[in-house]
């Protein structure tokens, strides 16, 4: 790592000379000057400098007026302002032309090399946010969502017209379809996309936990509660908040999130304080929560305010033509971050994969790239390479749909009803991303029902591809 570039500008030659033993032993490349004349020549002929200490004082002049040159050649380089006439006008002047800190002479030495490793290690964080920032707002740029059917140009088309509104949006759609993805491309395309994008998966946190979650709460609410705690919405203030699976939500979260939507206001648990709610939502669910509203499972006046904007994401069956263009893209990503050199896709195991109903969506796609990627290594992929299981079930497995044939020998009736019952269990997982919970609805089981069958069959994800 470079050394970083320090510039001290003081007419007192024993200070200077301090400065620059002290911040060369802590790895510091220094410059000292001993007036603005020279200081200009410095600023001039170097392009990079980390941090200036500026006396106010100088033989030429003000060393504040030496601050605006400085700030217009290095943007936001933090300058230490030293001075042995301390006053409040010097102070706010100094503040107002962009000084990181102000000290009255005489000081320590020590307190001041302290206060240059913070500015320094200050600027160094606002640098990576900002290229966080940056890299974040390019990653979830529509080019990012891969893509060019027509019912996958329709949903850009969407998030377009809706990106830069307040309104509330809810993303349905089956799961793996990217439904979180879609979300990140309306914030960071959004007014709000220099503030938190916040998530919360209101299905995989136990309800008793959940409010919590989403408000915060007060030391001492709870048993555990053995501090403030900052939640959802407060983190997500100014910025969005994406509550996925929302149709899980109990019906008494159902109530108070409905209140926030409203009111523009919560309290957090246990507290009787009130904050105001400045926050983005976008909701999203793999459930009909039209069909939930009749069946008494979801509150009809919330579903009413989240499904201000409606956004649908096509399952990947129905947008069959992006599949060479979805494998070609995962194909690279894994090349590029596995060393591995997959050449590309022989036609046969194309027709396959372009045949193959893809329950899982774009995740299992991936998921399926992963794999054949890291057996095979390199070359093409060749239809040796695709799993039994994406042959023999060529598109006649949705809803649960599977085709029988019965050979001319007959069959043992039993192990058919069993190994039919396993991939029942196995299309609702996939099509639920192995949410339990959410298979367990499709398929009208108990949940703990569901739960005994996967663990008595030995039935794991892997058994999918």
């Amino acid at each position: 790592m470079s050394q970083a570039k320090i510039l001290v500008v003081d007419d007192e030659q024993t200070l200077r000379a301090a400065l620059f033993r002290i911040f060369s032993r802590r790895n510091y490349q220094v410059i000292t000057t001993g007036n603005i004349r020279e200081a200009e020549t410095v600023i001039t002929a170097n392009s990079e400098l980390e941090l200036a200490i500026v006396d106010v004082k100088l033989p030429d002049g003000d060393g504040i007026e030496l601050l605006s040159t400085l700030k217009q050649k290095y943007g936001n380089i933090p300058i230490i302002v030293l001075t042995g006439f301390a006053s409040i006008d010097v102070a706010v002047k100094a503040t107002k032309k962009g000084a990181f800190h102000f000290m009255t002479k005489p000081f320590n030495i020590e307190e001041l090399a302290s206060i240059v490793d913070k500015a320094l290690s200050h600027k160094k964080l606002m640098y990576e946010n900002t290229e966080l920032k940056t890299q974040l707002q390019s990653k979830y740029k529509f080019d990012n969502i891969v893509g060019q059917s027509l019912p996958i140009r329709n949903v850009l088309n969407m998030i377009e017209k809706v990106a830069d509104s307040d309104s509330t949006i809810l993303v349905t759609g089956e799961s793996g379809t990217g439904k979180e993805l879609i979300a990140k491309a309306i914030h960071y395309n959004s007014s709000r996309s220099n503030q938190a994008f916040v998530p919360i998966n209101c299905g995989a946190i136990p309800s008793e936990l959940l409010e919590s979650e989403l408000f915060g709460h007060v030391k001492g609410a709870f048993t555990g509660a053995i501090s403030n705690r900052q939640g959802r919405f407060e983190l997500a203030n100014k910025g969005t908040l994406f509550l996925d699976e929302i149709g899980d939500l109990s019906p008494n979260l159902q109530v108070k999130l409905l209140r926030v939507l409203q009111e523009k206001r919560f309290e957090p648990v246990g507290s009787a304080k009130t904050i105001e709610s400045d926050v983005r939502i976008v909701a999203a669910t793999n459930v009909d929560l039209g069909k939930a509203v009749k069946e008494g499972r979801f509150r009809e006046d919330l579903y009413y305010r989240l499904n201000v904007i409606p956004m649908k994401i096509p399952a990947l069956r129905e947008r069959k033509d992006d599949i060479p263009i979805l494998l070609e893209h995962f194909i690279q990503k894994f090349n590029q971050n596995a060393g591995i050199q997959i050449t590309g896709i022989h036609p046969m195991a194309m027709d396959k994969l372009m045949h193959y109903a893809w329950p899982g969506n774009i995740r299992e796609l991936e998921n399926f790239v992963e794999r054949v990627s890291i057996l095979r290594k390199e070359g093409m992929i060749e239809i040796s390479d695709i799993p039994q299981y994406f042959q023999d079930h060529q598109g006649n497995q949705l809803n649960g749909n599977l085709a029988i044939d019965i050979p001319e020998n007959g069959l043992d009736f039993n192990t058919a009803i069993a190994s039919y019952e396993n991939q029942l269990i196995l299309n609702a997982l996939n099509k639920t991303g192995w949410n339990r919970n959410q298979a367990a609805i499709l398929l009208r089981l108990n949940r703990t029902t569901l739960v005994e069958k996967i663990k008595k069959k030995g039935l794991k994800p892997e058994a999918t591809i």
